[in-house]
C-alpha cells in the first residue's frame, strides 16, 4: 500500500460513465501485459527498530528526520522508491531490472544508502514478517488509511494488524506472452499459485507477536487471509486468468471512496464495485476509469496481477534473506526448465481435480512450514530445482552460494527463519539489529 499508488480526486475522474463491459475489459488490458518474461522486480517492507532497543516505538518524526537527508536527491543512487506504511514501515521498491543479477545489484546497493540514513539517528531495519516486541500505532493520517480501518473494523481486529504490524518481501515478474506454453501467462499465473504455499513456507519468518510465539510460523500470512477473504485471497481458478481476475475485481467490495477534503473516504458497506457500476447506491456518482484503477490498488491477494505479477506472500527477510528469496523465485518461474520441474513438483499440492492449491494447504504452510511433509516435499524438489537455474541465469557466484546454504540450512531440514526466531526466544538472546 505504497502512498505513491495513491490516485488524484479531481479532473481526471470527471469521466464518462463507466460500462460494466467496458470496466471488464479494461482490467483485461492492464492487469496482464503479454510479453516475453525478462524483467525482475523487487518490493522490500521492512519494520523498522531503535538499535538500541528494540522494544521502544519509533516515534514518526525520528523516522521522518532520518529519511529527510535522502529527499534531498530526487532518487537513490539506483532508482528506488522509498514509501511509508500506515503502520511506519519503510518500503523500498526497485526500478525493473533486466536481469536478475541486475536487480539485486541495485537494491543492494539502494538498501545501504536507506540503512546508513537510519544508522545515522540510531535507527535498524528489522527483517521481521510481523512485528515481534510491541503494538505499532497508525503513523499515517491520510483519509484513505482512516477509511481502510473503518473497512476492516468491520469484521474483525486483523485488518488494523496488516496495516501497522506486517511486512513483506514482494518479487514482480512479467506476466508473460501470449502464448499457451511455460512462458504464457495462462502458464506463469498458474504456477505462481502452485508455488504460493511452498514460497509461504519457506520463507515463513514472522512466529511472535507480543512477544510470545503465536502457533504459526508465518503469523503475517494467518493474518492476511482471515481479514477479508474477498480481497486478500487468491481469485477462483479460471482457464483464463483475466476472466478471473475481472470478477474477483469487479465482486470485490469497494474500500474507499476519494472525495474532495476534507470528507471522509468510508465507502458504504457491502458496495462491490459491480453494484456501484449497477448503480447499486443511489446516493453516489457513477464510477469512472479512474475511479476502477484506484480500486484494483485495493485488492490484497498473494499474487496481484499489474501488468506484471506481483507474488505477495513471502514473509520479511532477515538480513540479506532478501536476495535468496528474490532469486529462488524469479529461477522458479522465469527459467524453463525449473519452471517445468516445479510445475510437477506441486502437482501432489494440488487436491480434487483443482489445478491449484486451496486454502487450507496455505493454511497448512503458513503454521507449519517446511515441516508439513507435502509443502516440504515440493520445497526441497523446488528449490534443487532452482539452485541448478541459477546457473544457468548467470546469477553472481555469492548469490548461488546463499542460495545453497539456505536451501541446506532450511528446507532440506524441514525448517524455516521462524524457527531461528523462536531458538532465540527460547534461549532468552536479544534481538540484534540488522
Amino acid at each position: 500500500m505504497p502512498t505513491t499508488l495513491l490516485g488524484r480526486y479531481g479532473e481526471d475522474a470527471l469521466e464518462d460513465d463507466l460500462r460494466e463491459a467496458d470496466a471488464e475489459a479494461h482490467v483485461h488490458g492492464v492487469c496482464f501485459k503479454t510479453g516475453p518474461p525478462a524483467r525482475t522486480g523487487v518490493e522490500l517492507e521492512w519494520l523498522v527498530h531503535d538499535r538500541a532497543d528494540p522494544r521502544t516505538p519509533v516515534a514518526p518524526q525520528r523516522l521522518d528526520e532520518a529519511l529527510a537527508v535522502l529527499s534531498a536527491t530526487p532518487s537513490l543512487p539506483r532508482g528506488g522508491a522509498l514509501t511509508r506504511e500506515p503502520g511506519g514501515q519503510v518500503e523500498l521498491s526497485s526500478a525493473p531490472a533486466d536481469t536478475l543479477a541486475d536487480c539485486v545489484a541495485d537494491v543492494d546497493a539502494d538498501l545501504a544508502v536507506l540503512r546508513q540514513a537510519l544508522a545515522s539517528r540510531g535507527l535498524a531495519l528489522a527483517g521481521h514478517g510481523l512485528e515481534p516486541l510491541h503494538e505499532p500505532r497508525r503513523v499515517l493520517d491520510h483519509p484513505r488509511y482512516r477509511a481502510m480501518e473503518a473497512h476492516f473494523d468491520r469484521v474483525g481486529p486483523w485488518g488494523r494488524v496488516m496495516m501497522r504490524s506486517t511486512a513483506a518481501l514482494q518479487v514482480s515478474l512479467d506476466a508473460g506472452d501470449d502464448s499457451r506454453g511455460a512462458s504464457g501467462y495462462r502458464r506463469r499465473w498458474e504456477l505462481a499459485h502452485r508455488l504460493g504455499p511452498v514460497l509461504v513456507a519457506a520463507f515463513a519468518n514472522s512466529p511472535i507477536r507480543r512477544g510470545l510465539p503465536t502457533g504459526w510460523l508465518s503469523t503475517r500470512q494467518a493474518v492476511w487471509s482471515r481479514m477479508e477473504p474477498d480481497r486478500t485471497r487468491p481469485p477462483r481458478h479460471d482457464q483464463d486468468p483475466r476472466a478471473a481476475w475481472a470478477r474477483y475485481a469487479l465482486d470485490a467490495q469497494v474500500l474507499c471512496l476519494r472525495r474532495p477534503a476534507p470528507a471522509d473516504w468510508t465507502a458504504p458497506r457491502g458496495l462491490t464495485f459491480r453494484g456501484w457500476l449497477r448503480g447499486g447506491h443511489p446516493d453516489l456518482r457513477r464510477p469512472t476509469l479512474d475511479d476502477l484503477d484506484y480500486h484494483l490498488t485495493t485488492l490484497f491477494p498473494p499474487i496481484r496481477p499489474r501488468g506484471w505479477l506481483e507474488l505477495r506472500m513471502i514473509d520479511a527477510q532477515p538480513g540479506e534473506g532478501w536476495q535468496v528469496a528474490t532469486a529462488l523465485t524469479a529461477a522458479l518461474l522465469d527459467d524453463p526448465a525449473a519452471a517445468d520441474a516445479a510445475y510437477e513438483a506441486t502437482e501432489p499440492l494440488c487436491a480434487g481435480g483443482s489445478p491449484v492449491p486451496r486454502h487450507n494447504l496455505w493454511t497448512r504452510a503458513a503454521r507449519f512450514g517446511p515441516a508439513d511433509p507435502d509443502v516440504g516435499k515440493a520445497a526441497r524438489a523446488c528449490f534443487a530445482a532452482a539452485e541448478t537455474a541459477l546457473g544457468r541465469m548467470r546469477a553472481p557466484a555469492p548469490l548461488r552460494q546463499a542460495a545453497g546454504r539456505f536451501i541446506e540450512r532450511y528446507p532440506e531440514r524441514g525448517r524455516c527463519p521462524a524457527h531461528d526466531r523462536l531458538d532465540a526466544l527460547r534461549d532468552g538472546a536479544p534481538e540484534a539489529p540488522e
